[in-house]
């Protein structure tokens, strides 16, 4: 029993020095500062900045604009995370409803090969653009939707364009989507390549007919990948920088941007610590909302 502790020791001195290390200057960041005399004090001035009515802006938030005609005008940092909700919530859906028809027919493909005793081409092309660099991934969308890019100028054969791809929520959206959808379909398809025929074929024999089959039993027994999937999308949509940097030309602000911008434009190390302090509050909020309904539904892909 010792020796297998033993094992675990470099794993632990891993996290101590990559994980928990960096939270606690993270947080020792967001509640000191320093006077003007370079003494160390305690202060909450990063996250009285953060919800400052200082400076408002009008709540940017298309659905809440285009249905309901709402214009609060609330905190910036407020507005920057609304927002950053927003698109992250609208690419997770997106997600998950290009993903779970996707992941079906992986499965479905995994299972038929597996009797063959071929590998699963396709899933093997769903994955080999993920061991691109996500920055070149990136950069490629750059030349596909810019005005005199490669989509504009196959649109512009038919008299349409040039249309604004970029700078814009689409642009951000669907690079997230581009870059997310992995996660989502893999989870799930794990999971639905689990299920066992026999399963699908007695509720066929107890006269269930295709959607009541689907809605009955294979997407209960699919939650599992499906919480999985939502929650590996959802986290890095929330906190991403780089897709809004390049898809948003360097003035879209999400909440991620600002806070890379506080630590490497302003060197605003309080306020900055004060956003990725509340940033991991509300992600780890998320992820025991999502842990808690997975838990419920563990029961998923019964094995063939």
């Amino acid at each position: 029993m010792k020796s297998l502790r033993r094992l675990t020791y470099p794993y632990l001195i891993w996290i101590a020095i990559f994980t928990l290390a960096p939270l606690l200057l993270v947080a020792f960041y967001a509640f000191t500062a320093y006077d003007a005399t370079g003494k160390l004090f305690f202060t909450l001035q990063g996250f009285n900045k953060v919800f400052s009515t200082a400076d408002t802006v009008a709540l940017n938030i298309f659905a809440l604009k285009s249905l309901f005609g709402i214009d609060w005008q609330v905190p910036i940092y407020v507005n920057v995370f609304a927002k950053s909700l927003e698109i992250a919530l609208f690419s997770t859906i997106i997600c998950l409803l290009i993903g779970y028809p996707a992941a079906w027919l992986l499965a479905r493909g995994e299972r038929e090969n597996r009797h063959r005793g071929n590998g699963n081409l396709l899933l093997f092309l769903f994955v080999m653009p993920m061991w691109m660099n996500a920055l070149l991934r990136t950069y490629a969308w750059l030349a596909l939707l810019e005005p005199r890019g490669i989509i504009n100028s196959l649109l512009g054969l038919v008299n349409i364009g040039p249309v604004q791809f970029l700078y814009n929520d689409f642009g951000i959206g669907l690079g997230m989507v581009y870059n997310y959808l992995p996660f989502m379909v893999l989870p799930i398809q794990s999971v639905l390549v689990k299920i066992s025929p026999s399963v699908i074929e007695a509720a066929e024999d107890l006269g269930a007919n295709r959607r009541q089959t689907f809605l009955r039993v294979i997407l209960p027994l699919s939650m599992p990948g499906v919480l999985s999937g939502i929650n590996m999308v959802f986290m890095p949509a929330m906190t991403t920088f780089l897709i809004p940097d390049l898809l948003g030309g360097g003035r879209y602000l999400l909440i991620g941007n600002a806070i890379e911008r506080q630590f490497m434009i302003s060197r605003d190390m309080t306020t900055g610590s004060a956003l990725s302090i509340l940033l991991l509050v509300f992600v780890l909020a998320s992820m025991r909302i999502l842990t808690r309904y997975e838990k419920e539904n563990d029961e998923g892909g019964l094995l063939t």
